[in-house]
């Protein structure tokens, strides 16, 4: 009796262990669940000189043409992020025929507004010059976050001083995919944030919500319903009346069941049963990609 009861007493302090592990780290338990034999991994590529400047690349394992692609920002309030922590979201995309670029960026309080928006401008140029190169697609290059990352996404697609300080054009870019993004936080309430925008001195000219105009490319917006980080009716909400006025088209949708943090878990497989949130923006990807160009795909260059 007294055995059963000590074995019952390890299971129960490993299973508390175990949900303490996951309620901290709960990325890594998703990226351990998630298989990776869909792609082929091109890891810690350097888009520029700091010691964050770098980048992961995932592509379909098989793959007969140039694929679309995705540049991929993680979240995090501008204070942390580890592009590592997101190989789920490469995995899933080069499973649905994506090439997937997952981006690590400066944040607080190595730098504030601007200086990140450089670091993700420098990273897509650097996709378009480059990842022809790791079977992309340049003619159809998407960008993509979820939270701080949705912001920085929106800002590049939006605001055309971005990417035009890296040679490129915004016009290039084929889409816009957001994911609880704040689009419009003036006045900031988040303490973690306010450093970041100089609260309260934020400038008006660091929300996305300002720079909509028709050139703006297709968009994808994705919020929880209920999302108690960043309200999704004045930020995702706001930017897709904002855009359709301008005459943009846009795909505003929302679901019930996920909430800021796990929105972007969905695109995992053990929590796609929460949010189609992977269908949605391989369908959003089909459907506004170029058809018949001519990039080429060239294999990486061996070391």
């Amino acid at each position: 009796m007294r055995t059963s009861f000590l074995v019952l007493g390890f299971i129960t302090l490993l299973l508390v262990g175990l949900g303490v592990w996951f309620a901290k780290r709960p990325l890594d338990v998703i990226n351990a669940a998630t298989p990776g034999w869909y792609s082929e991994k091109t890891l810690a590529l350097s888009y520029g000189p700091d010691a964050r400047h770098k980048l992961d690349i995932y592509r379909p394992t098989v793959q007969n043409q140039p694929a679309p692609v995705v540049v991929f920002f993680y979240g995090g309030s501008w204070n942390r992020g580890e592009r590592a922590d997101y190989a789920f979201v490469g995995e899933a995309l080069a499973a649905r025929g994506m090439v997937a670029v997952l981006v690590d960026y400066r944040v607080y309080p190595q730098v504030r507004y601007p200086a990140f928006l450089d670091d993700v401008a420098m990273a897509v140029a650097w996709s378009f010059k480059e990842i022809n190169r790791y079977g992309g697609d340049p003619q159809n290059i998407f960008v993509m976050g979820h939270s701080a990352g949705a912001y920085n996404a929106a800002m590049l697609a939006l605001d055309e001083r971005w990417l035009a300080k890296q040679g490129v054009s915004a016009k290039n870019l084929r889409g816009l995919i957001g994911l609880a993004g704040p689009y419009d936080f003036i006045p900031i309430v988040n303490p973690e944030v306010r450093p970041v925008f100089f609260f309260p001195n934020t400038p008006a000219e660091s929300q996305p919500i300002n720079h909509v105009s028709a050139n703006a490319p297709p968009s994808l917006l994705i919020a929880p319903q209920e999302d108690q980080l960043v309200n999704p009716q004045r930020n995702t909400g706001g930017l897709a009346k904002r855009l359709r006025e301008a005459g943009v088209k846009v795909t505003e949708t929302y679901y019930k069941s996920t909430s800021h943090a796990s929105l972007v878990g969905t695109i995992a497989w053990p929590l796609r049963g929460l949010a189609p949130v992977l269908d949605d923006l391989s369908s959003f990807v089909a459907a506004t990609k170029k058809t018949n160009t001519s990039a080429k795909a060239i294999e990486p260059k061996k070391p």
